[in-house]
């Protein structure tokens, strides 16, 4: 009963040992990235928040509304592992993500306005009224359907055995967004 007690003992701690040792992988690390988007992850949204924080030119209702948009961005983003280049420490994973494709939006958004501007103006009937715009491309991209595919080349580091991901780079986050220039 005693060898059959320690096998198992044994067994278990091999069996930790090496789901450790598979989860410490460049393309390992990046899928966990890439699911705590879809996921929702609490770090993704505390990212979210400090940067919608800084948004000065929407009202707190329009910031909540494009959370929430961006969060369907999230929710929606799917990925393939593309390739995983190892040089000693450092690494690259190439990784193709599809998501909402709001950069046209946003585009045809200030389109139309420049179109339209008099369905923009403010009270004064002269002076253009932000917010009513704002207003407008949330409305665009809460009823996004296009998507775009991006290539992201993600660099990673080890670090006293483990693989970090670097740090998101803007043109990286603005993929993710779906708000990238291409």
């Amino acid at each position: 009963m005693k060898k059959i007690m320690l096998a198992l003992i044994v067994f278990v701690l091999l069996l930790t040992g090496c789901d450790n040792e598979l989860m410490n992988t460049p393309t390992k690390r990046v899928e966990t990235m890439l699911n705590n988007y879809v996921t929702l992850n609490q770090d993704v949204l505390d990212d979210l928040d400090e940067t919608l924080l800084s948004e000065t030119v929407m009202t707190t209702e329009q910031k909540d509304k494009y959370r929430d948009i961006l969060k369907k961005q999230y929710q929606n983003l799917s990925y393939e592992i593309k390739d995983e280049t190892i040089d000693g420490n450092n690494a690259t994973v190439e990784v193709e993500i599809e998501v909402y494709d709001y950069k046209k939006i946003v585009d045809d958004a200030e389109l139309y306005l420049n179109e339209n501007a008099k369905e923009f103006l403010g009270e004064d009937g002269k002076t253009s009224d932000i917010t009513k715009f704002n207003d407008y491309k949330l409305e665009q991209l809460e009823g996004a359907k296009d998507k775009v595919k991006y290539t992201l080349n993600l660099t990673l580091k080890k670090v006293d055995g483990k693989w970090t991901l670097d740090d998101l780079t803007d043109t990286e986050i603005s993929k993710i967004h779906g708000l990238y220039t291409y």
